[in-house]
């Protein structure tokens, strides 16, 4: 993937902008960023080592996928899938208007990465709020999500109202920050981004946000992984070790999937 990157001026804080991306199209898609560059699919295709957490912004997605889940994702919700040792998932957009939201990777610890996959699908009343953020992942103010990510990720749904300000504390030891604007304009000191991804010099200060109209953004936070990855072509593992027995895995279960004709 092609991105743009440079520093810019000092943010409130002391944080600058060190990438920023508006992403490319692929079909339906926009990929904002990937460490690998994969065909996109919504058909039924594998994962191992990582997490994948799909916010729904706007539509309806039917979902289904090998830890035995399956149903109707409605607008405002949220799904969290934990690939684990490999699992085989699908997602297709239902009835015939938009489908808008993002979908996030997660690598996943080495205690984690070949574990049991699990899956947890989340309607919106079930994503707590504190101000005006939506806490996916992790815990922010009085805030905490249900769902069993790693410790140390912070993944939040903002919406802000044109000219409202909001400041984001990051918790302690998290000096990774990113957001992604997909509708609206925010402002971070002097920088002005739109209908792109930013990634943050790495630091622990707080960010401060002025909506120049309204708008919805992703922001995430982290402790930096400490672990370096070793990437497949669906999968993302700290070793190569444990690359290859999530690709076998999944190999596993794409062949029981064509014995029973669910896949090509």
């Amino acid at each position: 993937m092609q991105t743009t990157a440079h520093t810019s001026g000092p943010l409130r804080g002391g944080k600058a902008i060190v990438t920023r991306t508006a992403g490319r199209q692929h079909g339906p898609v926009k990929r904002l960023v990937s460490p690998v560059e994969t065909e996109m699919r919504f058909s039924m295709h594998p994962h191992s080592g990582l997490a994948t957490t799909t916010v729904l912004l706007e539509g309806e997605v039917g979902y289904e996928d090998t830890t035995g889940a399956s149903g109707i994702m409605p607008a405002g919700g949220v799904e969290w899938m934990n690939a684990g040792m490999g699992v085989w998932h699908d997602g297709r957009a239902r009835g015939d208007g938009p489908v808008r939201g993002y979908q996030l990777w997660v690598a996943l610890p080495p205690e984690l990465e070949l574990g049991e996959p699990c899956s947890q699908y989340l309607s919106a009343s079930e994503v707590p709020r504190t101000g005006p953020a939506r806490v996916i992942l992790g815990r922010y103010g009085d805030a905490e999500s249900p769902i069993p990510a790693p410790p140390g990720i912070n993944y939040l749904l903002v919406q802000l109202s044109a000219g409202e300000q909001w400041q984001y504390t990051p918790p302690a030891g998290h000096n990774v920050a990113w957001l992604s604007v997909q509708r609206g304009a925010l402002r971070v000191a002097d920088e002005l981004i739109s209908d792109e991804l930013v990634v943050f010099g790495e630091s622990e200060d707080v960010l401060a946000f002025t909506a120049d109209e309204d708008s919805e953004f992703v922001l995430g936070s982290a402790v930096a992984h400490p672990n370096n990855l070793v990437l497949g072509y669906y999968s993302v593992h700290t070793s190569s070790e444990a690359l290859r027995a999530g690709e076998a895995r999944i190999k596993e279960i794409g062949a029981q999937l064509r014995r029973r004709g669910r896949i090509g």
